[in-house]
C-alpha cells in the first residue's frame, strides 16, 4: 500500500470514529446526562462523607452544593432551605412590609448594588449603585444568593439591618445600617432645562408607571414640547411588562422584544399603532444601574431606530424568574426565560449597548472625592430624585442629539 493510500485509509478509519463517538453522545438522552452526572454528584459525597477529615455536617453540605449549582446558572437563580422559603413566604404575606430599596446582583463572587431607590433607606444609609456587599446581617454574601440576601434585607418598617460594605480604594468593609421602611410609590421628576425639550427621570417601572407617563407626554404636548429625553438611570425595579407599555407609547410599528426560555414558548411583543401618544423625537440615558424592565425598554426604543440611546452599556438582568417549591419545603428561584433585543442577543448576557457610548465624569470625579474622605462615612445623598444639570455630560450629548437633525433641516 502506498503512502496516499495509507493516509487516506486513515483518514476513512478517523472520521468513522469520529462520527460513531459523536453518535453515541448525541443518542444519549437528557435523562441518562442527568443520571451520570447525579451518579457523579452521588459518588462526590460519598467521598465526602467516608474521607473528610472530620465526620461533616452533610446538611450543610448539602444545601452549600445546591446553592452553587443555582448560582452557577445565573446570579437571578437561588435556592431557599425549607426556613429560608418559610421566612420568604411570611415576608411576602406581610401587609406591611419593610424594604431597602435596592436592586442587588452577584458579581466577583458577592453580593452587589446595581441600583438605590431614591429617597429608599439603603440611600438614606448612604448605599450607592457598585458598592459591594461583603455581609449581610452578619451573614458572609461569599456563598449567598440574591434570593437569600433580599430575604435577610426585607423585614418590619423600623428595624434595622447591618451590612459590611466594601468601596473602591478601602481594603476593609464599612460597617452600615440600614433602617427598613415601607417605600413610598417612586416619583418621576419632569424637568424642562430647555425650552423646547421634557426630560422625564424614571427611577421605577412600577405598575402604573405608563399611565403616568402617558399623562406627562399628553400635558408635554399641551405645553408646545417637542423632544423627550428618557432617563432611566438608576432605574431597576418594576415588571417588564410595564417597561413594554412605556415603549408602547413611542413606538408604532416593529418588534420591541422577544421572550423565551427552554420551557417557555417564544414570545414577540410588537409595538401597538393606537397607544402611541408621542411622535416627537426622543432620546433615552443609560449606564450600569439601568437594569430589567429599563432594560428592554431602552433596547426596544433603540432597536426600533425609535431614538438614539445616550450614556453607558446597561447592567444585564432582563430575565423572568419561576418559583418551584421542592417536596421538602425548600423552593428554588430559577431563571426560565430571557428577554431578546431586535438583534435576537440576550440582554440578561450582553445588556444594551448605547448608540452613543458618554462615561458621566462627574460620577468619576465624586467616587474620588468620596476615596479622600477621612471619616469613611460615605456623603449624605440627596433626599429627592437626583435632578438633571446642564453640565450632566451623558444628558448634555443627548439634547445635542436630539437638535441636530433640527440645525440640519435649517
Amino acid at each position: 500500500m502506498n503512502r496516499t493510500a495509507r493516509i487516506a485509509v486513515i483518514a476513512v478509519s478517523i472520521a468513522v470514529f469520529c462520527y460513531a463517538g459523536l453518535g453515541h453522545v448525541l443518542g444519549q438522552t437528557h435523562e441518562e446526562r442527568a443520571y451520570k452526572s447525579l451518579t457523579v454528584d452521588g459518588e462526590v459525597l460519598q467521598k465526602i462523607q467516608s474521607d473528610y477529615v472530620d465526620e461533616p455536617n452533610m446538611h450543610l453540605v448539602t444545601a452549600g452544593a445546591l446553592h452553587g449549582l443555582l448560582e452557577s446558572l445565573d446570579p437571578q437563580s437561588s435556592y431557599l432551605t425549607p426556613r429560608e422559603y418559610t421566612e420568604y413566604k411570611q415576608k411576602l404575606a406581610s401587609t406591611n412590609p419593610g424594604d431597602t430599596g435596592l436592586t442587588l446582583s452577584k458579581r466577583f463572587g458577592y453580593i452587589i448594588v446595581v441600583s438605590v431607590l431614591p429617597e429608599s433607606p439603603a440611600e438614606k444609609a448612604g448605599i450607592r449603585s457598585g458598592d459591594i456587599f461583603e455581609s449581610v446581617a452578619g451573614f458572609t454574601t461569599r456563598e449567598m444568593s440574591v434570593g437569600q440576601a433580599m430575604n435577610l434585607l426585607r423585614g418590619q418598617p423600623g428595624s434595622g439591618v447591618k451590612v459590611g460594605v466594601i468601596r473602591r480604594g478601602k481594603n476593609e468593609p464599612e460597617s452600615v445600617d440600614i433602617v427598613r421602611e415601607k417605600l413610598a410609590p417612586a416619583k418621576i421628576l419632569s424637568q424642562k432645562t430647555d425650552p423646547d425639550i421634557l426630560a422625564l427621570r424614571l427611577t421605577s417601572l412600577e405598575a402604573g408607571r405608563a399611565d403616568e407617563v402617558k399623562a406627562r407626554l399628553q400635558d408635554a404636548e399641551k405645553q408646545g414640547v417637542h423632544k423627550v429625553v428618557l432617563d432611566l438611570r438608576d432605574c431597576g425595579r418594576g415588571p417588564v411588562s410595564e417597561g413594554l407599555a412605556v415603549a408602547r407609547l413611542f413606538i408604532s410599528s416593529g418588534n420591541l422584544a422577544i421572550l423565551k426560555g427552554q420551557t417557555v414558548s417564544a414570545q414577540t411583543f410588537a409595538a401597538e399603532p393606537g397607544k402611541v401618544v408621542w411622535k416627537g423625537p426622543v432620546s433615552v440615558l443609560t449606564d450600569g444601574t439601568t437594569s430589567g424592565a429599563a432594560e428592554v425598554l431602552a433596547s426596544a426604543i433603540g432597536g426600533t431606530h425609535r431614538g438614539d440611546i445616550v450614556g453607558e452599556r446597561t447592567f444585564g438582568m432582563a430575565s423572568e424568574q419561576k418559583l418551584i417549591t421542592i417536596d421538602d419545603g425548600s423552593a428554588l428561584i430559577l431563571t426560565v426565560a430571557n428577554y431578546y433585543n431586535f438583534d435576537g442577543k440576550s440582554i440578561l448576557e450582553e445588556g444594551v449597548t448605547p448608540t452613543e457610548v458618554i462615561r458621566q465624569a462627574s460620577a468619576a470625579a465624586d467616587d474620588g472625592a468620596d476615596d479622600d474622605a477621612d471619616s469613611g462615612q460615605a456623603a449624605q445623598p440627596p433626599a429627592e430624585p437626583r435632578p438633571l444639570s446642564p453640565e450632566d455630560a451623558v444628558y448634555k450629548k443627548a439634547v445635542e442629539m436630539l437638535k441636530a437633525p433640527v440645525k440640519k433641516a435649517a
